[in-house]
């Protein structure tokens, strides 16, 4: 029988709190950096405004001049390849590097933010293992640890993003997601440290569990980047047809269309790790239960949330679905995810009500 260490499992809850409090400052962090330069990008884009609108007509004049075929030969949703070209040019200096590479541009309260991040994920990484030390098992075994857990897998998934490319311009929205994560796991689904009770003791806790925690996190960061990609093509409408820079913050942040190709790579990966937890979950019902699938509840959603990505993928690829309707598609998928982890949870009984609430 497994021991329960209650003095670790109240350090893994003290750990938690700073962890939050420290994620909390680095999303102010954050929010100063983006402050701090939109008023100087407001600026600049408005004295360039001129030149976008002559941009824009350039874009326009060059497209109509292309053959009809050349103009329609992408399929439907894709524009023709000299308006892309003139409608870059008409947007540079409004939006960031499409490559979202660094610049050597001093941003002081961006690196703050970052090294605040990174400290905040050091504590919760502690808040996590001392709570599965303290339970003696992994840290997933019910709600809250579910919901802490995928908050580090977000935070983590984040950091080593930054590894390669300059995704500062969306840390507000991680920190801030990652902060309501962890409230949302104190407050709403709040469970003493315990074992797990005896449907659950077993390997593919470790197995299924781990994954959807992980593809989880990914569709957390697509979701963020399907909301700014919203905004930043919203943006980008006004500039080419004249109007004005919008939203400062926004020229932070690369193209609407280098956020939807990040997109759709990471939501390939998260679909493939979400794939891998609907089968998981299919053969451990079957051992647990006798059956594959029996059309509980969470089956049911966890497979729903299957068909909402797999269709965004489908569409993506293959039927020319770019732009808003892309993001929306993401965006519904990532509501899927919270609706199966909160309602389906909380209010339709199951085989999975012994999660913990």
């Amino acid at each position: 029988m497994t021991v329960v260490n209650e003095t670790l499992g109240a350090w893994s809850q003290l750990f938690m709190l700073l962890a939050a409090l420290t994620y909390l400052v680095a999303f102010v962090a954050f929010a100063w950096d983006v402050a701090s330069h939109s008023r100087a990008l407001r600026g600049a884009g408005e004295h360039e405004l001129v030149g976008a609108a002559a941009g824009a007509s350039a874009a326009a004049s060059q497209a109509a001049s292309e053959p009809a075929d050349a103009r329609a030969g992408h399929g439907a949703g894709h524009r023709g390849r000299g308006y892309r070209t003139g409608a870059r040019s008409a947007l540079a200096g409004h939006v960031a590097d499409e490559e979202m590479r660094y610049t050597g541009e001093r941003r002081p309260a961006a690196r703050v933010a970052v090294a605040v991040m990174v400290l905040g994920f050091a504590v919760h990484t502690a808040a996590v293992l001392s709570r599965a030390f303290a339970a003696g098992r992994v840290p997933w075994g019910n709600m809250y640890e579910f919901c802490t857990t995928g908050a580090l897998v977000v935070a983590g998934v984040y950091l080593l993003s930054l590894l390669a490319r300059d995704l500062r311009f969306v840390g507000s929205l991680v920190s801030g997601l990652v902060v309501i994560m962890l409230c949302a796991a104190t407050i709403g689904f709040p469970t003493p440290v315990g074992p797990l009770q005896p449907a659950l003791q077993s390997w593919w806790l470790v197995i299924h569990v781990s994954i959807a925690v992980a593809a989880s996190g990914i569709f957390t960061i697509t979701f963020a980047m399907a909301v700014l990609q919203l905004l930043q093509a919203r943006r980008e409408r006004a500039i080419l047809a004249g109007e004005g820079p919008g939203a400062g913050f926004l020229g932070l942040v690369p193209s609407s269309q280098a956020l939807e190709n990040l997109s759709f790579r990471l939501n390939a990966v998260g679909f493939a790790f979400w794939t891998f937890t609907l089968a998981a979950g299919a053969i451990w019902a079957e051992q647990a239960w006798g059956r594959y699938w029996g059309w509980d509840t969470k089956e049911v959603w966890t497979f729903v949330i299957w068909v909402v990505y797999a269709a965004y993928m489908h569409a993506r690829a293959t039927r020319g679905w770019t732009g808003n309707r892309s993001a929306w598609l993401s965006i519904v998928g990532y509501l899927c995810v919270i609706f199966n982890f909160t309602v389906v949870n909380t209010v339709f009984p199951g085989l999975h009500s012994y999660s913990g609430v």
